[in-house]
């Protein structure tokens, strides 16, 4: 089973190791104690683009933990107040006094490794709009075309929508989570340290998800 894992993780590592930057994308590098991650963030989301960089020109992403990670699913950082926070401490409320206009697009899905803005549910926020600074990087899964099918009829059931053909092979071959798609602007995707994300998501946690032992980002730096 390890065997199987590895083998896929080196296969996305390729494929996102490919992604080419374009005009108007950035590149970030973030260390953390798990080990060190590169993104691309996209120039076609440039409100979230903008301001990841600029908070992380203002260094406000060091010392925060990932206080958030389900395995399967994703890991989530971003919560100021998290720097401090005590063993045990509930988080993920905190961040700057403003929120971000989503920047949905058909084109950046929830992939194996997409970089995504957390938000308030829908009941307080209508529009959608994201967090500040709290971000995640989606693991996801990888669905059988029996999945994917299920998953898509009960998608366009609830008003969401069907899956594409372009979503179907994604999600089938590179995993994420399609269900994301459409309701958290994806702004970047990671394009070196994949086995990083995968370390961290499978890290013991407690029942608010957040690790018993910190996973803490140590710095996020704009390199291009």
């Amino acid at each position: 089973m390890r065997k199987t894992v590895s083998l896929l993780l080196l296969v996305a590592t390729i494929l996102f190791g490919s992604c080419a930057p374009k005009d108007g994308d950035a590149k970030v590098v973030m260390e953390t104690t798990a080990g060190t991650m590169e993104f691309i963030l996209y120039g076609e989301t440039p409100k979230h683009r903008d301001n990841f960089i600029k908070l992380a020109g203002e260094q406000y992403f060091d010392s925060l933990l990932f206080h958030r990670v389900i395995k399967d699913f994703m890991i989530q950082g971003g919560d100021p107040d998290s720097k401090y926070a005590p063993a045990g401490a509930r988080l993920g409320e905190g961040g700057p006094d403003y929120r971000l206009d989503a920047e949905f697009n058909p084109q950046l899905l929830h992939k194996r490794g997409a970089l995504a803005a957390a938000r308030e549910g829908d009941a307080v926020n209508p529009m959608k709009r994201s967090s500040a600074s709290q971000f995640y990087v989606v693991w996801g899964k990888i669905y059988t075309p029996q999945e994917i099918e299920s998953m898509s009829r009960r998608m366009k059931e609830v008003g969401l929508g069907e899956l594409s053909p372009e979503q179907k092979e994604l999600y089938s071959t590179v995993g994420g989570t399609p269900f994301l798609d459409g309701q958290y602007t994806v702004f970047g995707e990671i394009t070196k340290g994949l086995e990083v994300v995968d370390k961290i998501q499978n890290v013991a946690t407690d029942a608010n998800d957040r690790p018993l032992e910190d996973v803490r980002i140590l710095s996020v730096k704009v390199i291009e």
